[in-house]
């Protein structure tokens, strides 16, 4: 029988890491409790954009001193800027924001119950908020940015200073701040950058709780392995090992870090997909660095072979079998794509750039967008890909396409069922003589309610079920009887296999704080590994 899953044990965990890469750090000496606001980042790298739909990274966390435990949790919609605690109410003051990258500055005001949890946004309309100041328990100093740039070259170093009275800041509740009570002359103000003394201050308080401490974010891969063994690739790690003991036993450390994890045909090493991110180069014009695509040893961490690569690529895997398809980042619409197999060398040797792809090359698959064409499927027989029909539209009419080992590729059918509805590519696995696979319905107004699914599809492209959800799957597996979804919402959903009806559902959450998967595998042994999008690995026991 399936039941809700129990954490067993949690890898990689340590303070503050509810809140990522931390931004902003404030101790209250009254109530012992230190605000931390950070960034988790985003969903997407040049391989996938699935999941960043509805997506916002920026948390503020309220912990603990003397134990570094979480109490509260907030996802916000902006960056946090600055956080006061009021001096006599349990009530936490956060001002938030960004600029729209083209001509707004918004944001908000947030008030933070410390009693209850409850998040109040104060002001009736969004404002940037760049600064946060008690004065005395009735008035709260804001400074705010101007409401945009039309017209202002000056308004990135401008704000609006102002001071908001209310008898009881307890009682306040949602958009009760007028527009009225802002105005205020524009002086010059500064853009507070924290980052640095919030890294300090936390590094300080987690040696005087014993408790090292370094951010970990985004845990984009995981595999089990046979012996017991957990593998993770993760920001600023390109693959890392954990023994059954709960021991980190080696990590191979990297700028960005790895985003993806396939085990190679000699079943003693792993091949990971070191992505980078674009960048404006001298002359302005965006850059994508060539990825670092590596074949690791499982049982040294030894780096065995360094793929020369010109551009961006997706590992695909099946039956044994690890193909190359380049993205087209730098490439004109309609020119084509040829994916590469990669063949293992017999001995480890150190590590060197510049091998290229051997063992040929495979047929061209057209074009590939970070939106339209994620498609990783696990427990493949042979590897799948998602093919566009028109050569200048890639992205347009795609088919589920099945590569055989003499290259020919074969058509199974097209990823959507609905002719008049695009869909964008999600996470899948093979299951049972076909496919079951998440994705989303594009919509010119976003994501709608019920637009993501889960399906489950033959080879002939009959749709068994489907199941229908209002935020985007970050990954899927599957063992004899279940389907395991999780979605960026922080929810995980258990699906029967033979009809799609929900066994269980919950809300991911470690120590009572809630948090995200982005990546999840059934182990060999029946457990279900789940990487979160705050740097964590979660273990957990699905059977009884």
């Amino acid at each position: 029988m399936t039941v809700m899953p129990l954490v067993r044990r949690v890898l990689g965990d340590g303070p503050f890491a509810e809140t990522g890469r931390p931004s902003l750090a404030v101790v209250d000496g009254r109530s012992r409790r230190i605000a931390v606001a950070g960034d988790v980042g985003r969903l997407q790298w040049s391989g996938s954009g699935t999941a960043d739909s509805r997506w916002t990274g920026d948390r503020i966390g309220v912990y603990d001193r003397d134990t570094l435990r979480c109490e509260h949790l907030v996802r916000s919609r902006y960056p946090a800027h600055s956080a006061a605690f009021h001096p006599t109410l349990p009530l936490l003051a956060v001002g938030t924001g960004s600029y729209d990258g083209g001509y707004a500055f918004e944001g908000e005001l947030l008030l933070l119950r410390l009693d209850s949890g409850t998040v109040v946004s104060a002001l009736r309309y969004g404002r940037e908020v760049l600064g946060v100041e008690w004065c005395g328990p009735t008035r709260l100093r804001l400074v705010l940015a101007p409401p945009d740039d039309w017209e202002n070259d000056d308004a990135h170093e401008q704000g609006h200073e102002v001071v908001v009275s209310r008898d009881d800041w307890g009682a306040v509740g949602p958009r009760a701040i007028e527009p009225e009570e802002l105005e205020a002359p524009v002086r010059p103000a500064v853009r507070p950058d924290h980052r640095a003394e919030a890294r300090s201050l936390l590094a300080d308080l987690a040696a005087v709780a014993g408790r090292p401490w370094s951010p970990r974010r985004r845990v984009w891969a995981v595999e089990g392995l046979e012996d017991g063994r957990v593998l993770a690739a993760l920001d600023g790690v390109l693959a890392e090992s954990w023994l059954p003991s709960g021991e980190r036993e080696w990590a191979v450390e990297d700028d960005e870090g790895g985003r993806q994890l396939v085990p190679a045909s000699d079943g003693a090493s792993v091949w990971t997909n070191g992505d980078r991110r674009m960048r404006r180069g001298d002359g302005g014009a965006w850059q994508c660095p060539a990825p670092r695509i590596a074949r690791v040893a499982l049982d040294t961490g030894q780096v065995l072979e360094t793929l020369g690569l010109a551009e961006s690529a997706v590992l695909v895997a099946g039956g044994g079998r690890v193909l190359l398809r380049p993205s087209d980042h730098t490439r004109r619409r309609g020119e084509p794509l040829t994916m590469f197999g990669l063949t293992d060398r017999a001995e480890a040797a150190p590590e060197s750039d510049g091998v290229e792809p051997s063992a040929g090359s495979f047929p061209e698959v057209g074009g590939f967008d970070l939106f339209n064409h994620p498609f990783p499927v696990s427990r493949a027989s042979r590897p799948y890909v998602l093919v566009g029909t028109k050569p200048d539209a890639p992205h347009k009419d795609k088919w589920i396409v099945a590569l055989a080992a003499d290259g020919t590729v074969r058509r199974l059918f097209p990823l959507s069922w609905e002719p008049q509805e695009h869909h964008f590519g999600g996470p899948a696995a093979e299951f049972g003589q076909g496919l079951v696979y998440a994705g989303a319905v594009h919509d010119g107004a976003g994501l709608q309610p019920g637009g993501a699914y889960v399906v489950r599809r033959s080879l002939d492209g009959a749709v068994r079920w489907q199941h229908r959800a209002d935020h985007p799957a970050t990954a899927l597996d599957v063992d004899e009887d279940t389907v395991y979804v999780a979605y960026n919402s922080g929810a995980l959903t258990a699906l029967d296999a033979d009809d799609g009806t929900v066994r269980w559902h919950t809300e991911l959450a470690v120590d009572g704080t809630p948090t995200a998967a982005l990546s999840l595998a059934v182990t060999p042994h029946g457990s279900l590994l789940i990487g979160t999008v705050d740097g964590r690995i979660l273990e957990c026991a699905v059977r009884e």
